[in-house]
């Protein structure tokens, strides 16, 4: 909320969006791509990280192979299924780009606090 109760803007939020870019502007990865990967490394599938992101499986494989594709390095590795079924985890390349992008996700979430806390008092002076 960004206002007091009554205030004509109480139900006006901040939102924000990162994602990556090469220098051309051609997108590499977004939240959503970042959602995927923490899925993965949570569920060790890219079937069952799809379902519970609620994307096609071959929307995000799509996706991950295009990201790997312009950062020319692997995001996930895959194991196909047998007897114990497949397999889908984070490289170590995959891992850290997620820690990364977390820790530099959570400085911009102060950073916004306190940007927007000031801006909101501007505004409602």
């Amino acid at each position: 909320m960004a206002g007091s109760k009554g205030s004509k803007y109480y139900d006006v939020f901040l939102k924000y969006k990162v994602w990556l870019v090469t220098n051309s502007e051609e997108e590499i990865v977004d939240d959503s791509d970042f959602m995927l990967l923490k899925l993965i490394d949570d569920q060790g599938s890219l079937r069952a990280a799809a379902d519970k992101h609620g994307v096609s499986y071959r929307n995000a494989w799509g996706t991950l192979k295009r990201a790997e594709e312009i950062l020319e390095f692997k995001l996930i590795d895959k194991q196909r299924g047998g007897k114990m079924g497949g397999e889908t985890r984070l490289t170590e390349d995959g891992e850290k780009l997620v820690q990364c992008y977390d820790e530099l996700h959570q400085a911009f979430d102060r950073a916004i606090y306190t940007v927007t806390k000031k801006f909101f008092h501007s505004l409602n002076e």
